[in-house]
């Protein structure tokens, strides 16, 4: 199958032009979509900014990205992570693009985005001020790989101006594939920052950063706020490994040792942006390059972790690190991912991740946080299983990106719940507390490591409000995991139809009637179905059956006030016939008309019960359960296009839309129990069968 990429050049190539990409046009609007700048870029192809423009300069390892006038310090710092991973780099940017001849002006990236790695096209019309590029630039080349690569980051976003929401966290997800986790190193965090745990981090495929986030939102587009160390704020420094310095024995060399023992923990960083910040700029503390530090140590001690360094790396001890950086930002790749980079092929412990791409659907699956506990069950339930204890890592992101919603999760022990055969109920989470709560926030992704025991777990992403609707996807990081979905079967409870005795008859309290609280209709207590037959005679024909707008007559006259009487819509009253009618006629009797009226006194007492704000309206969140209680236990796909057939604007359900529902599904499980004549749950029928039946449900 040809991909765009190549359909589009060999259009180009017919019509020998320069492509032009519709879909992001060469316009203000896709640079800045709520904001007026106070001026006006114009969009230039490399051949019109320079006479030599090169894609990937391959002859150095120097890292020259700036923002520009107008570019983000976060997307230059995630670029110099992704580029000193090379693997990783050209996974993002494929290599086979340059600017020879034939030329169609066009380029193509990989992008991890909305769960999945996505190819994204862009022509090469970049926005310029005054000739030059107004965002990500080379700085010393003329490498144009890093503003094409940002034009099609934009292009997914909808434009450049929503760039300047985006999080160095969402950003190198997006680089790289993986999950990013941001572990405090402050003394009271959760996780205490230690050397054996660093030394764990470093031996899975995972990239670790150290950074400075001073808390504040204040950032210099070309220059970044230096510390007296030298170190800046905001750069995400590369955790490359750890060592241990032997030091000298010499009595006349430091005296005043601040290390016990006769070794320092040292750590070893690389700054990827060392050649972009000034020209001076480098580490300049305890342990750098001319530090009087490495007089503590031998000479032959010092030369072997001299030699570990490469371009812009240097040493600083696990001490220092610990008081002058804020934050470890961890991307961990699973296998699969890790595999293309060089770096970390050698890595004894390798994630294994497991997936889960789903929907917050008003109505089905969108229950909002545990402060909902009416609805918190319907959000999809994921089952963990873990062979043995370890480290998971698990993560949620969402697919709403210009209008995040606030998210999180929430985790269950399930090794003491037995026979679990789908969905669990509401009286589940009402009796069992919660083991691990994430954070609810309205980033893209939210992450969480914890430490599971060997056993079965549940896993609940939610939206922090119900009736909030996005895509969504679940990862979880481990060794020995397996996710799966937990789905209710569809399935027949109770007849929702029972069969009524000789002396059935309605009941209907006058309160009960009185749905709004304004109806001042009254209604004795007891009404035998006597009481309507005189009227029933009278519509009826001279072998005493109705037709539907008969029905419709009888019911606007018998039912007692105007908000039960909606159940008297032409709609409904053909699904009555339809339903109970066993001669093809499109007739009912009178007893049809009686068994009809009494299961309507009984729907009805179940739609009051489910309706707790305000009488008369159901919430769409509770539409399963009280079909649940009227017989019907129903699967997520099934409840799906109920919800999109009979729930209105405002997200709720009226008592004509409950009762239509449930003579939908009564008639959809009599015909399928008509068919199903082995009882093995599946039927086989032809097309004008097939067609029949649906016109009838």
């Amino acid at each position: 199958m040809t991909s765009s990429y190549e359909r589009i050049k060999a259009e180009c190539k017919q019509k020998n032009v320069l492509w032009e990409d519709e879909d992001f046009p060469a316009t203000q609007s896709s640079v800045f979509y709520h904001q007026t700048p106070p001026f006006t870029f114009q969009w230039k192809r490399p051949h019109e900014i320079t006479q030599s423009p090169v894609f990937v300069n391959d002859s150095t390892a120097q890292f020259d990205i700036v923002p520009g006038k107008m570019g983000d310090r976060w997307l230059v710092s995630c670029l110099g992570v992704l580029y000193l991973s090379k693997g990783l780099f050209y996974r993002v940017v494929p290599a086979d693009q340059n600017f020879d001849k034939p030329y169609y002006g066009m380029f193509r990236f990989r992008l991890w985005w909305c769960g999945e790695w996505l190819e994204v096209l862009v022509d090469d019309r970049l926005p310029t001020i005054n000739g030059k590029l107004a965002f990500l630039q080379a700085q010393n080349s003329n490498s144009f790989w890093p503003g094409l690569l940002e034009k099609a980051y934009a292009k997914l976003h909808g434009s450049y101006e929503a760039l300047k929401y985006g999080t160095l966290l969402d950003g190198l997800a997006d680089l790289t594939g993986g999950i990013t986790e941001s572990i405090s190193i402050k003394t009271d965090s959760n996780i205490l920052i230690r050397p054996p745990l660093l030394h764990s981090l470093l031996d899975t495929t995972s990239i670790v950063t150290c950074t400075v986030n001073n808390g504040t939102t204040t950032q210099i587009r070309n220059a970044t706020e230096a510390l007296p160390n030298g170190l800046h704020v905001g750069i995400n420094y590369r955790l490359c490994s750890l060592d241990k310095a032997a030091k000298t024995h010499n009595p006349l060399s430091f005296q005043a040792e601040t290390v016990m023992g006769d070794t320092v923990q040292l750590v070893r960083l690389r700054n990827p942006l060392a050649q972009t910040i000034s020209k001076t700029a480098s580490f300049n503390g305890d342990w750098s390059s001319f530090s009087n530090s490495w007089e503590r140590v031998t000479m032959n001690e010092r030369n072997r972790l001299i030699e570990q360094l490469d371009v812009g790396e240097f040493w600083m001890s696990f001490f220092d690190m610990t008081q002058t950086f804020t934050h470890l930002e961890c991307v961990h790749l699973d296998s699969d991912t890790a595999r293309d980079e060089p770096q970390l092929s050698d890595k004894n412990r390798r994630w294994l991740m497991r997936l889960y791409q789903g929907a917050w659907k008003r109505g089905v699956t969108a229950g909002g946080c545990r402060n909902n506990p009416d609805s918190f069950h319907i959000n999809p339930q994921l089952q963990l299983f873990l062979s043995e204890k370890e480290d998971v890592i698990i993560s949620v992101n969402q697919h709403s990106v210009l209008e995040p919603k606030v998210i999180g999760f929430t985790v269950y022990n399930l090794n003491n719940v037995q026979n679990i055969n789908g969905c669990l109920s509401k009286n589940f989470f009402k009796k069992h507390k919660s083991l691990v709560n994430s954070q609810y926030t309205n980033s893209r992704q939210i992450s969480h490591r914890c430490t599971l025991d060997t056993g079965r777990y549940l896993i609940m992403a939610t939206t922090f409000e119900p009736a909030e609707e996005a895509s969504f996807s679940v990862r979880v990081l481990g060794s020995t995991i397996r996710l799966a979905l937990l789905e209710t079967q569809t399935m027949l409870l109770l007849d929702p139809f029972p069969l009524l005795n000789s002396s059935a008859k309605i009941s209907m309290d006058s309160a009960n009637n009185n749905v709004n609280n304004n109806n001042n209709n009254s209604v004795s207590a007891t009404t035998s179905t006597a009481q309507y037959e005189p009227v029933f005679m009278q519509l009826a024909d001279d072998q005493r059956t109705l037709n539907c707008f008969d029905l419709q007559e009888l019911l606007e006259a018998c039912l007692p006030n105007d908000y039960i009487r909606s159940c008297a819509s032409l709609e409904v009253c053909r699904q009555v016939v339809c339903l109970m009618d066993k001669t093809n006629r499109g007739r009912i009797n009178f007893n049809d008309f009686n068994k009809f009226m009494v299961n309507l006194k009984t729907w009805w007492g179940v739609f009051k019960m489910h309706t707790k704000e305000k009488s008369g309206i159901l919430r769409a969140e509770r539409f399963r359960d009280a079909l649940y209680d009227v017989g019907f236990q129903l699967s997520t796909d099934i409840l799906s296009i109920l919800i999109l057939r009979y729930m209105r604007r405002d997200g709720t359900l009226r008592l004509s839309d409950f009762i239509s529902a449930i003579l939908h599904l009564t008639m959809a499980f009599e015909l399928f129990k008509a068919k199903d004549t082995n009882q093995d749950g599946v039927i086989s029928m032809g097309m004008t069968e097939f067609i029949k039946s649906v016109f009838m449900c």
